[in-house]
C-alpha cells in the first residue's frame, strides 16, 4: 500500500459545502470524535452554522440538536477561508450538481469551482471524497483531472480519491447518515480502503468498498429506480381512475403477491434528488438511448397537471368553471411534515391553475412562501374557496375537521392527491370528492 493510502493516526477532516448534506456530514464527523471544519463561500451560512444554528430550511430537530452539541463541544468549526483546509487529512465535497432544465445535462459549475478554489490549499497525502451525487464518469473525467492539473499529483501516491455518495433526506438527515449502508468507491482499491475507517466512525451501516464508477452508477440508479416505480404507480392510478377502481385497494391486492411492491401514487415527485438523478444516469451514455427512465420522468412531472385536470372536472360537475374559481392547495412542501420546497409539485400545480384562470391560495404549516405564491400557515385561507387540492400529506391536514372546513367554503370540492382523506369522510362532510387513483 502506498504512503498516500495509509490512514492517519489522528484525522483532521474538512467538509466543502454546508448545505443539507455537508452540514449533516460535518456534524456526524464531529459526533464521531473527528475534529472538523466546514467551508462554504456563503458567509451567512458559515456564521450561522458556526454559532450552532441551522443555516437552511428543511432540517429536522435531531440535526438541530446535534449541531448545537458538536459546536458546544468544540468538535466542529466553520470558515469561508479555503486556506483553513490545509491541515485537513480528509476533505469531503458536498456541493450541488443540478441538471440543465433545457437539455437535462449535468451542470458542474459548483463542483468545478469548489475544486478550483480548494485544491491549491490541500496537503499531500490528503483523502479527497466526493459525496455529491454525480453522473457516472465524473470522477475520472472531471474530478481526477482537476486535481492532477492543479497540483500535479498522482492518485494513490500523492493523494487518495473516493466517491461515497450521500444517502440522506429531509426529516431523516441524522438517522440516515448514522445508519445507512455506504458505498465507498475508490479510484483505486487502496483509496477505498483509506476511507473506510472514517466512515466506520459515522455509520453503523455496512460499508461496501467498490470502484468509483460503480459508486456513481449505484447512487444515480437508486433514485432512478424509485422514480420508475413511482411512475408505474401513477400510471396504474390513472388507469384505475378511468375504469372506476381504487388504486390503493388494487395496490394492496397486488402487493399481497410475493415479490411485488407497488409504490404509492401521488400529486407529483419533488425534492432535490429524484427529479434529477435519472437524468444524471442517462447523461453518461451516448450509444445507448434510455427510454424507460425518461418516460418515467415525463409521467411524474405530469402529475401536478393531472391534479389540475381533476380540479377542473370537479368544478365543472358542480356547475362552475375554473376561470374565477378559488382553489386552495393543501401543502407547499414536497415531503410531508417538512418545509422542503425543492422541486415541489405544488408550484407546478399552482402555476397551472393560475394559467387556467383560477385564484390560487396555498396553506402549509411549515412553509412561508413558494416562489411567487404566499403561503398561509393555517386553513383559514380556505374561507370562500371553491375547491381544496391536497398536494402534501402533512399531519395537520390529516387531523383537519372536514365538516368545519367545508362550512367555510363556497363550493365543497375536495381533490386528494396524497390519499389523506377517505371518500366516505369527505362525502359525510358534504364534499364532492375525487383523487389520484380514486375511480368514482
Amino acid at each position: 500500500m502506498t504512503e498516500a493510502a495509509v490512514g492517519r493516526a489522528e484525522e483532521r477532516c474538512a467538509v466543502v459545502g454546508i448545505g443539507y448534506v455537508g452540514l449533516t456530514l460535518l456534524c456526524a464527523l464531529g459526533r464521531g470524535g473527528l475534529r472538523s471544519v466546514g467551508y462554504d463561500i456563503n458567509a451567512e451560512k458559515v456564521e450561522k452554522a458556526g454559532r450552532g444554528e441551522i443555516p437552511f430550511e428543511g432540517a429536522d430537530a435531531e440535526l438541530e440538536e446535534l449541531l448545537r452539541e458538536v459546536v458546544a463541544k468544540g468538535m466542529i468549526s466553520t470558515t469561508a477561508d479555503p486556506a483553513a483546509l490545509s491541515e485537513a487529512t480528509a476533505v469531503f465535497y458536498a456541493v450541488e450538481t443540478p441538471v440543465d432544465p433545457f437539455d437535462n445535462k449535468p451542470k458542474y459549475a459548483a463542483l468545478r469551482a469548489a475544486l478550483n478554489v480548494t485544491a491549491p490549499h490541500l496537503s499531500p497525502g490528503v483523502l479527497i471524497v466526493i459525496e455529491s451525487t454525480i453522473a457516472p464518469g465524473t470522477m475520472s473525467k472531471l474530478v481526477l483531472p482537476a486535481i492532477e492539473h492543479t497540483r500535479g499529483w498522482k492518485v494513490g501516491v500523492d493523494f487518495n480519491l473516493v466517491h461515497c455518495p450521500e444517502r440522506v433526506m429531509p426529516s431523516r438527515l441524522v438517522r440516515n447518515i448514522s445508519t445507512c449502508d455506504r458505498v465507498v468507491g475508490g479510484v483505486t482499491p487502496a483509496c477505498a480502503e483509506r476511507a473506510l475507517p472514517i466512515y466506520r466512525r459515522i455509520t453503523s451501516g455496512k460499508l461496501h468498498p467498490t470502484s468509483a464508477l460503480a459508486a456513481e452508477i449505484t447512487k444515480t440508479a437508486e433514485n432512478a429506480y424509485r422514480d420508475v416505480q413511482i411512475a408505474f404507480a401513477n400510471e396504474l392510478a390513472m388507469i384505475c381512475e378511468e375504469l372506476g377502481a381504487d388504486v390503493y385497494e388494487v395496490r394492496e391486492l397486488v402487493n399481497s403477491s410475493p415479490g411485488r411492491d407497488v409504490h404509492l401514487p401521488g400529486a407529483g415527485v419533488g425534492g432535490h434528488c429524484i427529479p434529477k438523478d435519472p437524468w444524471l444516469l442517462c447523461s453518461s451514455v451516448t450509444e445507448f438511448r434510455p427510454t424507460l427512465m425518461p418516460a418515467a420522468r415525463k409521467i411524474n412531472d405530469g402529475m401536478p397537471v393531472h391534479v389540475a385536470k381533476l380540479v377542473a372536472q370537479a368544478l365543472e360537475a358542480e356547475g362552475r368553471s375554473i376561470p374565477g374559481a378559488v382553489v386552495t392547495l393543501l401543502g407547499a412542501a414536497y415531503l410531508e411534515d417538512t418545509d422542503d420546497v425543492r422541486n415541489a409539485p405544488a408550484l407546478t400545480l399552482a402555476r397551472k391553475l393560475r394559467d387556467l384562470g383560477a385564484e390560487v391560495r396555498i396553506v402549509d404549516p411549515h412553509v412561508s412562501a413558494l416562489e411567487e405564491f404566499p403561503v398561509c400557515p393555517d386553513l383559514s385561507v380556505a374561507e370562500g374557496s371553491d375547491a381544496l387540492a391536497v398536494v402534501t400529506g402533512h399531519t395537520a391536514f390529516k387531523n383537519a375537521d372536514l365538516t368545519k372546513l367545508g362550512a367555510r367554503m363556497r363550493t365543497r370540492i375536495l381533490v386528494d392527491g396524497r390519499n389523506v382523506f377517505s371518500a366516505e369522510a369527505a362525502s359525510a362532510a358534504g364534499f364532492r370528492f375525487s383523487g389520484v387513483g380514486r375511480g368514482s
